[in-house]
């Protein structure tokens, strides 16, 4: 460090030098590492086993979050009813635990009680656990894509797209309460025993649940990461700002929201497949407006522009709701409402823009750091430079003042060394 506080011009190039690697790749990967150690690692030694499955239900509504911050944050699609998307996952999923826990042409034990009319024809082809691996990551997403098309080539957007996708999840949740028979009713499914062959009574097969759902989350980070800073995620923030202006330009924008529509949706429907045998039941409750509304507040908290916001805010809504509402279970509503709105009005950008604001605070009060001198690569050539006479006498004929300037503004070095004497 020098006398006034300021780095030695050697620390300050090692410095400029390593910044790329905190700032780059490196960072990147780091940050997924620490992330991985924490879930594989840390958690399965700190959590008992029914505070782990806690948290594996908290991941799978972070899984839901990755695709809203896609979708909202990115897009500029205030996605209200991804409770839709997750429900059709989680209700796959059921249908397909019901059925392999009934046995081979055997009616699932809830159905047996409403009615003798057997397992509806739609039922028949969730026996497969290939067909239904399937379904869960193509049906929400070919439906995604259908509404996508349907509403962004109208030019539906704003409150018009959250109030349709709002009403979307109520219809669904409605759907699902009036077919008792095939679906439980307000009920829902719940009492599964095996998940693909495994008991789910099994503490390390609820433990690999957890490790599944851990390694959804991190893939599916690393895909939406991978978005934002290709060229498809410049294009849909392009769409978000100044839509028309990409029409112009030549480019189709429901298009380009369709996709991210198509990929929140597809994220939604694995995390609610994989709801279903960590929680062990999936109702109406679990997928109308409600629960929708809840993972958009844990987006908008966390910092729904950020890659991590979302994640973080949906598992501390997640978090806080359980722990809160064990001790404060009227209050606990009001306060969740409170802390939006609060978010909203003084952190539009969410908790994740806090680390910004306080850097360029740091940076606004600290002196500018200089930046460090290019070393010569030839040191003869400037100390020649430097012990040349500032005013070059020639013999023979001085050249203008304008010659004189011209030349030196074309070769600086020439012009130092014409000084000589012939």
């Amino acid at each position: 460090m020098s006398r006034h506080g300021t780095p030695a011009p050697g620390v300050s190039t090692a410095l400029h030098r390593l910044r790329p690697l905190l700032t780059g790749r490196w960072a990147v990967l780091g940050g997924f590492a620490l992330a991985a150690l924490a879930l594989f690692v840390v958690a399965p030694l700190a959590l008992s086993d029914f505070r782990l499955s806690l948290l594996g239900k908290y991941l799978c509504y972070a899984m839901v979050a990755v695709g809203i911050g896609l979708a909202w944050g990115r897009g500029g699609m205030l996605t209200l009813g991804q409770g839709v998307f997750f429900g059709l996952g989680a209700y796959m999923m059921a249908f397909h635990l019901e059925l392999d826990d009934a046995g081979d042409g055997k009616v699932p034990d809830f159905m047996a009680l409403i009615s003798s009319d057997g397992v509806p024809w739609w039922w028949e082809p969730f026996r497969s656990g290939i067909f239904t691996i399937l379904a869960i990551l193509l049906v929400p997403a070919a439906l995604a894509g259908l509404l996508g098309l349907a509403t962004f080539r109208r030019k539906v957007r704003g409150a018009y797209f959250a109030i349709l996708s709002q009403a979307l999840a109520a219809a669904f949740a409605i759907l699902l309460i009036g077919n008792p028979k095939a679906t439980g009713g307000s009920t829902g499914l719940n009492n599964f025993r095996g998940f693909f062959g495994f008991a789910l009574n099994d503490a390390a097969n609820r433990r690999m649940l957890f490790f599944i759902s851990a390694g959804a989350l991190l893939v599916m980070v690393a895909v939406i990461r991978q978005l934002m800073v290709s060229r498809y995620g410049e294009l849909l923030v392009a769409c978000r700002d100044a839509e028309e202006r990409v029409r112009f330009l030549g480019y189709d924008p429901a298009n380009v929201k369709t996709v991210a529509f198509m990929v929140a949706a597809g994220m939604a429907s694995v995390a609610g497949a994989l709801f279903v045998p960590i929680v062990g039941i999936v109702s109406p409750n679990d997928v109308g407006i409600v629960p929708s509304i809840g993972l958009l507040i844990g987006v908008a908290i966390g910092g729904r522009t950020t890659l991590l916001g979302p994640v973080l805010g949906a598992i501390g809504v997640a978090w806080a709701g359980s722990t809160l509402s064990e001790n404060f279970p009227s209050a606990w509503t009001y306060l969740q409402g409170l802390l939006f709105m609060l978010v909203i009005a003084f952190l539009p950008d969410g908790l994740a823009s806090l680390n910004g604001l306080l850097r360029a605070r740091r940076r606004t009060g600290e002196a500018p750091e200089p930046e460090p001198e290019p070393e010569p690569d030839n040191a003869e050539l400037t100390t020649a430079s430097k012990a040349a006479p500032t005013t070059p006498t020639v013999s023979g004929s001085a050249p203008s003042g304008a010659e004189e300037s011209a030349g030196r503004a074309a070769d600086p070095v020439s012009a130092t060394h014409s000084g000589g004497t012939e």
